[in-house]
């Protein structure tokens, strides 16, 4: 009888154990894939491979965009002004938005975020294509890049 109430004693522990870590485990926020490229052409300002880094909390996302556009000029630190237009599966538009960025050498390669949005589960977002996906506004001049290729591995689902 002894040994059967130790084994129902540890049982319970156990069980409290484990209700417990779940109840103080953090909130789902597995964005997949957590890093995506995709080809943006910026016109005069060029173009070339992005790289997109995704996170997430809940409903709330960012992403840091490290582009091959180089800045023709020192650019300091939160300057850029950016908004990252991605295309929602099943219509419509996701906007990541912000104005920060790292303190950039002339001749850096641009890279800004995080950029925050609001998004839903189960959102599935890629590069998008109907007008201008990144717009920046350095020192007050405008930078529109269209997207020319789909993110790689894949859209962001979050």
């Amino acid at each position: 009888m002894r040994g059967s109430r130790l084994g129902i004693g540890s049982a319970v522990a156990a069980g409290v154990l484990a209700v417990t870590s779940l109840a103080f485990a953090p909130g789902a926020g597995a964005v997949t894939p957590t890093e995506a490229t995709a080809d943006y052409d910026c016109g005069m300002w060029g173009g070339g491979q992005a790289r997109l880094t995704a996170t997430q909390n809940g409903t709330a996302a960012t992403i840091v965009l490290r582009s091959a556009v180089k800045t023709p000029v020192a650019v300091g630190a939160d300057t850029i002004n950016a908004t990252l237009t991605l295309a929602k599966a099943g219509g419509g538009t996701r906007q990541f938005t912000g104005q920060k960025n790292p303190a950039l050498a002339a001749g850096a390669s641009v890279e800004i975020g995080p950029l925050n949005a609001t998004v839903a589960l189960g959102d599935s977002l890629n590069s998008y294509f109907a007008g201008p996906a990144l717009t920046m506004t350095i020192f007050g001049f405008p930078v529109s890049c269209d997207a020319v290729t789909s993110q790689s591995p894949g859209p962001f689902v979050f």
